[in-house]
Formats: structure tokens, sequence, C-alpha cells
């Protein structure tokens, strides 16, 4: 494939996805607390469960249509499915802008899990116009984009909340039709008509997906590896913002921009650093670091007994960013080139049943008298990722006869 309309394509998804995860991360300063305190009377222990409520089932509309958009964009190919994703969920923050009750708002929730199972493709996407060697550095990129979706969502969600709690929503919307329209005259496909291959249930449905992980050397143990990073990860959505409004006074627009400052860091370390690590150290050695600055983040989040000392604690978690693109190097190597979107459609099923698993585990630790007992679990679960990944992940990351070349184009239309 010609370098520069390679760059071009991955140029293109970084786009996406920086618009998609913004709109994502617009409302999450505000989300729990309008549960709280819209509709909740301030109740802060009710509005946890019910943000574990949401978190759940939001994650398993992910595990179950991840696999399923995977496959349709197997067949299809990824640029149909990102655009009908990203109609749908602009229609769905709107939906939730205008509920007029917690029910609306938790239906609401449903379609976002539905529509939000784009990642995977995009995901895909990289693969279908990446080499296998130039992977880990593309999806640096990839987190690069979500950390900086990250930085500018939350401080113009917080702030928008200010002024009125439902805003974040429309603009969130706004942001997310704007992202489709963009992709409609912009991104162009990703995945040759000789690359693609049939729908099939046995594949779409969930547990079909996640036999694809069985099925290639060593994939069903990264694919543990993933969820427990993923299942760590989940204690950052479903308990951080009531856990810094309820234990360092924390308001909407004090929450949005600490997660700025999570997001700039993470831009730093993805954007910055691991494509020049990528070069120079193997994908074994990145996913350690990765896993053990992440773990030593959480543990000092979970025992900060000030504002200012959870802050410190931003620059150490950032290098968990060099995970992902680590575990997706991996991952990638070991399928073909048209199982690359059932992968990511697996991936984002062990996402889903983290999701699902996450947020009634650590609403569940929340507790006035241990706050920081979430955290402090989320970091023993990165332990045991590191335990497992050494017992697993051999010391040099060997090109597998199945490794799948990138696209030797990226298709029009």
């Amino acid at each position: 494939m010609i370098e520069q309309p390679r760059k071009a394509a991955v140029t293109f998804i970084f786009i996406t996805v920086v618009l998609d995860v913004l709109s994502l991360s617009i409302i999450i300063p505000v989300l729990p607390i309008l549960i709280q305190d819209g509709f909740l009377q301030g109740n802060s222990t009710s509005a946890a469960h019910w943000v574990g409520v949401f978190g759940t089932v939001w994650a398993l509309m992910q595990f179950i249509c991840s696999p399923i958009m995977g496959a349709l964009s197997d067949q299809f190919g990824r640029r149909r499915i990102l655009l009908l994703s990203c109609m749908g969920l602009g229609l769905d923050y709107i939906l939730m802008a205008l509920s007029p009750n917690l029910y609306w708002l938790f239906a609401g929730r449903i379609l976002s899990g539905i529509f939000a199972a784009s990642f995977a493709t995009a995901a895909a996407y990289i693969a279908d116009v990446t080499p296998p060697e130039k992977r880990a550095a593309s999806y640096g990129m990839f987190g690069a984009a979500w950390g900086l979706g990250f930085v500018l969502g939350p401080v113009v969600g917080g702030t928008l909340a200010l002024y009125d709690q439902r805003l974040p929503f429309w603009v969130a919307a706004a942001l997310t039709l704007l992202n489709a329209a963009y992709g409609y005259f912009i991104l162009p496909e990703s995945l040759p008509q000789q690359n693609r291959r049939k729908f099939s249930w046995t594949r779409a449905n969930p547990l079909g997906s996640l036999r694809l992980l069985r099925s290639h050397p060593d994939l069903l143990g990264l694919a543990s590896i993933m969820f427990l990073y993923q299942l760590a990860h989940q204690v950052l959505s479903s308990i951080f913002v009531l856990y810094a409004k309820n234990r360092y006074s924390w308001d909407e627009q004090s929450v949005g921009c600490s997660l700025a400052a999570v997001g700039i860091a993470g831009v730093i370390v993805q954007g910055g650093l691991v494509r020049p690590v990528a070069g120079k150290m193997n994908e074994r050695k990145m996913l350690f670091i990765g896993l053990l600055f992440g773990a030593t983040g959480y543990f000092i989040y979970g025992t900060a007994q000030t504002g200012y000392w959870f802050l410190t604690a931003i620059p150490v978690f950032a290098f968990v960013g060099f995970f992902s693109p680590a575990i997706q190097g991996l991952m990638t190597r070991r399928v073909q080139v048209n199982e690359q979107g059932q992968l990511q459609g697996a991936n984002s099923s062990m996402m889903g049943i983290a999701g699902m698993t996450g947020p009634l585990l650590f609403t569940f630790l929340y507790t006035p008298e241990f706050q920081g007992a979430p955290f402090i679990v989320a970091g023993c679960l990165h332990i045991l990722a590191i335990i497992v990944a050494w017992c697993i992940v051999p010391n040099s990351s060997p090109k597998f006869e199945n490794s799948a070349p990138a696209s030797e184009s990226v298709a029009t239309g």
C-alpha cells in the first residue's frame, strides 16, 4: 500500500474517533450528577447504584452489538457501519437531552450502548490500512484520539453544565451528527471487496465471536489480559465523578478539568511517546510498562487524602497508555485479514463483559467509610494481569504465519 494514502486514511479515523469521544465525554461530568441531583434529590448512595445499573446496561448493549457491527463491517465495509453508528448516536443524544425522567434517560443509555459499538469497526479500519509491524504505533495514535477527545469533552461538558445540565447533551448531538456528515463526504472505504466475507450469525453473536479467541495461538490468553485491564478501567466511569464530588467537594467544572488533565497526559504518552518507543521496544515490554504504571496510578487514586494528591497520580497513570497499542499489536498479528472486524468485535464483547461486571462491582465497593476501595481493587486487577502476561506472552513478538497484511490500497466509496 502506498504510504501517503495509508497516512491519510489513519488521519481520517483519528479525526472521527476524536469527534466521537468528544461527544461521549462531554456528558461524563454531568450524567452522574444529573442522576443524583436531578432525579434522586441528592441521594448519593442511590445515585451510585443507578450509575452502576446504567453502566452495566450500556456495556450489555456493547457486548451484544459490537460483534454484530464487526461482522457487518467484514461484509459491507467499515465506512457504512461507522456512518450508521454516528447518526444513531446523534439522535440518541437528542433523546437524552429531552428525557423527562430517569427511565427515559435509561432508555437513551441503552441506545447509546448500541450505536457506540462502532469503535470496534474503527479499530478494524486501522488494521485494514496498516501493516502488522506498524500497528502498535497506529493504535497509539488511536489511543491519542481517545485522549484528545477526553481533554476537550469533560472541560466543555463541565462548563456547559454550569449553565444548564441538559446543554452538554445537545452539544454532543451536534458534534456526533457533524461527525457523520464529515465521514459521509471524506472517509474512504478501507476493506476491498476481495477481502470481505459473508455475514454469519455464528460469528456475529457474542459467544460466536468469542470462539475466534480460542482458534489462534495465545489469543485467548491475550484476551484475558485485556479483560482484566478493561475491568479495572471501569472504575473511572463508574465511580470517579461521585468520588471526586463527595470526597474532594469538586463541582462539575472541577471534575471536567481533572478529566481533561488525564486526557492531556494520555495524549502526551500515546501521541508523543508510543510511536518512538514502539520502534525500539517490543510489544511485551510495552505491555508490562502500561500495566505496572496503571496499577501504581490506581493505588495512588484510592489512597489520596486530598484532591492535590489525587492529581499527582495523573502523570503516573498516563503511562497506562502503552498497554492498548501493545495488546492490539499482539492480537492483530494472530488473525487473518478478513477476521480483523470479527477480532475487534470479540474484543469489544470482552470489554462489554467487563463493562457489565465493573459498574456493579465498583459501585458496590463504594462506601462512605472507604471511598477509595474501588481504586485499590482496580490496581490489584492490574497486578493479576501482569502475572498472567508474564506466564503467556513470549519474550519476542514473532511474525505468525497467519499474520494479516495490510490492504494493498484504501478502496474508494
